[in-house]
């Protein structure tokens, strides 16, 4: 398995509802992706810290396939003018589990 995580930047003031529905939306555009299996948003629990996320897959490449799809480059475009800042990807391949 192929597991991306997410350090989203500060979400702009007033636009966190809509970043939500952004995250949903999004989640059910990726869905259709082969090797597509979950992604989860994380709300911080410290007052002023960032969204993060994490994605799964089943291999690196449907998760590049994906990342580098049409649908990633609409749905990037629907997410920026919500965020001050490019989100943070690091990578992981699951070894024990």
């Amino acid at each position: 398995m192929f597991v991306n995580f997410v350090q989203f930047p500060k979400v702009k003031d007033g636009k966190d509802a809509e970043f939500r529905r952004w995250f949903a939306d999004s989640n059910r555009a990726y869905a259709s992706h082969p090797g597509f299996i979950r992604r989860i948003l994380l709300q911080p629990r410290e007052e002023g810290g960032n969204y993060a996320a994490l994605v799964e897959h089943e291999s690196h490449e449907t998760f590049m396939a994906m990342h580098t799809s049409e649908t990633q480059a609409e749905l990037r475009k629907r997410v920026q003018p919500l965020l001050d800042g490019n989100p943070l990807p690091v990578f992981y391949d699951a070894v024990i589990g």
